[in-house]
């Protein structure tokens, strides 16, 4: 009988690969746009990237339920920038924050239960302004930290990137940042910068669940 199982991809060996093949060729750096979530994730996500890319930060998260909230994090990420500017000079491009275009693509899906279409759809609108925003300025690569989650999808967050970067000719990192102890290490970072760890992704019905 013919096994039919998809066969589950190595993001972090994919990631070890590529960043491999960057330290073997000398010379000028590849840019990264990174989406940012929030701090507490970008930390590690910067920490273990950064030998590697000049990183530009791109935080544009419209599925964060209030002004306040998204305003919190946006401030918390900025201070973590320029508190680890001894680490390598990170740039930031602030995203506008449009929270209808998260209840537009949530429409429908209000009830879904969390980590389904809801939260790909969520993946997507991220990603898609972010390949937008990688194109529009000349990026070498784009990539996100939404794989350092242990509760984020990894197989449809990279499948996503891997068409966006079909779509918009622009290269996309593979990841899976919590592989290596990266999710302990965010931690400890957090901890290190006294950052503000919220228990829930952002979105108002992942805010009811908790």
């Amino acid at each position: 009988m013919l096994n039919l199982k998809k066969k589950m991809i190595n993001y972090q060996k994919v990631l070890e690969n590529t960043l491999a093949q960057i330290e073997s060729h000398s010379g000028q750096r590849p840019s990264l746009l990174l989406h940012c979530c929030c701090a507490p994730c970008s930390s590690y996500v910067f920490e273990y990237l950064s030998p590697y890319f000049d990183i530009t930060s791109f935080f544009y998260n419209p599925n964060i339920s209030s002004a306040a909230e998204y305003d919190l994090r946006l401030s918390e990420l900025r201070r973590l920038i320029g508190e680890i500017s001894s680490l390598q000079k990170i740039n930031l491009i602030e995203g506008y924050y449009s929270p209808d275009a998260f209840l537009e693509i949530s429409h429908g899906l209000e009830s879904a239960a969390e980590g389904s279409l809801r939260c790909f759809k969520c993946y997507q609108l991220r990603l898609v302004r972010t390949a937008e925003v990688a194109r529009e300025l000349n990026f070498d690569y784009f990539s996100t930290t939404l794989t350092i989650s242990p509760y984020k999808n990894v197989e449809k967050v990279n499948e996503i990137g891997r068409e966006l970067s079909s779509e918009f000719g622009v290269k996309y990192l593979f990841s899976d940042f919590k592989k290596n102890n990266g999710y302990k290490r965010s931690i400890e970072l957090s901890r290190k910068y006294n950052l503000y760890r919220q228990n829930y992704c952002g979105c108002e019905f992942s805010k009811k669940d908790n």
